[in-house]
C-alpha cells in the first residue's frame, strides 16, 4: 500500500499534471504543423521541383522503377527517401523555431513580472546581541 500511496503523491504534484498537458497540446500542435507542411508548404515546393509530391522523392536501391510512389517502390525493396526525410526535417525545424519563439515570449513575460514588482525595502540588520546587553548595562548604570 505504501508503493500506491507514494505514485499518489508523485501522480498528483503539478509538475506532473503540467507536463501531461504539455505533451497534449504538443502532440496537437506537432499535428497542426506536419498538415502545414505536408498540404500548405510542400506543394508549391513540389511543384517547383517537377510538380510530383515531395515525399514521393526517393532513389531506388534494389532497382525499382524510379517513376513508381514512394511506397509501391517500398513494397519491392529498399529505397533512399530523401523526399519524405526533407519533409520531416523541414516539420522538425518549424516546430523547433515556434517552440523557441513561445519560450522566448514566456521569458520574456517573466522578466517584465519581477521587474514591475516594487522592491521590498530592506530590514536595517538586526543589533548583535552583546551590543543589546552592553547598552542595558549602560543605562543600567546610567539611572543608578
Amino acid at each position: 500500500m505504501a508503493m500506491m500511496q507514494e505514485f499518489k503523491e508523485f501522480a498528483m504534484k503539478g509538475n506532473v499534471v503540467d507536463l501531461a498537458v504539455g505533451v497534449i497540446i504538443g502532440g496537437a500542435f506537432g499535428k497542426i504543423v506536419d498538415s502545414l507542411v505536408q498540404d500548405i508548404i510542400m506543394p508549391p515546393i513540389g511543384k517547383l521541383f517537377g510538380g510530383l509530391d515531395f515525399a514521393n522523392y526517393y532513389l531506388p536501391l534494389n532497382g525499382q522503377n524510379p517513376t513508381l510512389s514512394l511506397v509501391e517502390a517500398k513494397k519491392l525493396g529498399a529505397v533512399f527517401a530523401y523526399g519524405n526525410f526533407a519533409t520531416i526535417l523541414l516539420n522538425f525545424v518549424i516546430l523547433a523555431f515556434v517552440i523557441f519563439q513561445m519560450v522566448r515570449l514566456m521569458n520574456k513575460a517573466r522578466h517584465l513580472t519581477e521587474t514591475a514588482k516594487p522592491a521590498e525595502p530592506e530590514a536595517p540588520p538586526a543589533t548583535p546581541e552583546d551590543v543589546v546587553l552592553l547598552r542595558e548595562i549602560r543605562d543600567a548604570l546610567k539611572n543608578r
